[in-house]
């Protein structure tokens, strides 16, 4: 049996502003924008690099649905971004001004800070030991 998850849909407050967010400051790459209605479009990017597994930024639609932007989890890290250098990373996060939550520290697993995305979500980066 071969497995993997493909995509996991982060729900947005705005198209846009969540393209511009993860795009423009965080670099993603965006695979796809198609409009599928009036209001609603497919809207799939991905980090940089040798890819991984796909968002779909997914528009709120609804009271229920805009309360779960940015505490999809509520309140645990949300998502974990690999690195090949966190101290390029950690650099970069800072010129662009994204809200760093907890420095960069040491695990037994790799070096690991957290940061939030534009609505709030947590995010683990980390660079895993050899």
């Amino acid at each position: 049996m071969n497995q993997m998850i493909g995509q996991i849909t982060l729900v947005v407050k705005d198209y846009d502003e969540a393209i511009r967010f993860y795009v423009d400051k965080l670099g993603f790459s965006l695979l796809e924008d198609t409009r599928m209605s009036a209001t609603k479009r497919w809207v799939v990017i991905r980090p940089a690099g040798n890819g991984g597994c796909n968002l779909l930024l997914a528009k709120a639609a609804g009271e229920k649905q805009l309360n779960s932007v940015g505490n999809q989890t509520g309140g645990r890290v949300f998502l974990f971004l690999y690195t090949d250098n966190i101290q390029r990373d950690h650099q970069l996060l800072i010129t662009k001004e994204i809200d760093i939550v907890r420095e960069i520290s040491e695990e037994v697993y790799g070096t690991v800070l957290v940061f939030a995305d534009l609505y709030g979500n947590l995010w683990d980066l980390i660079q895993l030991k050899n």
